[in-house]
């Protein structure tokens, strides 16, 4: 199976996947999910900083799009939906720790997953380079945790996942507006915090 899955030409843009998806055809959603699941996993261990409760969240993210993807009238806005599903049920776990006054803390299940380090550290670096290298993606992952819930989600969803202001909005349920001021001062935050590694 190559990158685009069973039976998929190279060629064949998302939107038509999702469209196969809509019609009920297994193997596009598998492809979906091949190429969101780590994607998701990403945001959703950064905004909670726990490994279980990140594969959890990507297995009800998974499964509500797969219930809901009928209902998408777009086809082309899957990405922006699923990121929009994710981070809801992020934010909602955070809302939740809050109310019962919880902290998890653990800083160390990024190197546990298969293939994260493979993807995050470039081939070639040497052991001095991969320790810095470590020492800084531990201070953001600490940082992070210090930033309010819609600042983090803010910063995730566009310095890490690349999506739009507008998508954001839609995900926070605040203007484009709103999300530029939310991710300066987010920006604001981790320049400061970061600034050893500068």
């Amino acid at each position: 199976m190559g990158d685009h899955g069973p039976g998929f030409e190279p060629d064949l843009d998302e939107g038509s996947i999702v469209a196969r998806a809509q019609d009920g055809d297994l193997a596009a959603f598998e492809h979906l999910v091949l190429t969101y699941q780590y994607r998701l996993f990403r945001l959703a261990y950064r905004m909670l900083n726990d490994r279980g409760e990140a594969e959890d969240i990507v297995q009800e993210t998974l499964t509500t799009s797969w219930c809901g993807l009928p209902m998408l009238a777009d086809a082309d806005a899957f990405g922006g939906w699923i990121y929009r599903l994710a981070t809801n049920k992020c934010l909602d776990v955070l809302r939740k720790r809050s109310a019962h006054a919880e902290s998890i803390v653990d800083s160390d299940d990024m190197d546990a997953i298969p293939g994260a380090r493979a993807r995050s550290v470039p081939a070639g670096w040497d052991p001095a380079h991969e320790a810095e290298w470590s020492a800084e993606q531990d201070g953001l992952t600490a940082l992070l945790k210090t930033l309010p819930p819609a600042q983090r989600a803010c910063w995730l969803l566009r310095e890490m996942h690349g999506r739009s202001y507008a998508e954001i909005g839609v995900t926070l349920k605040i203007s484009p507006t709103a999300v530029r001021g939310t991710l300066a001062r987010a920006r604001h935050q981790i320049a400061e915090g970061m600034s050893q590694w500068r």
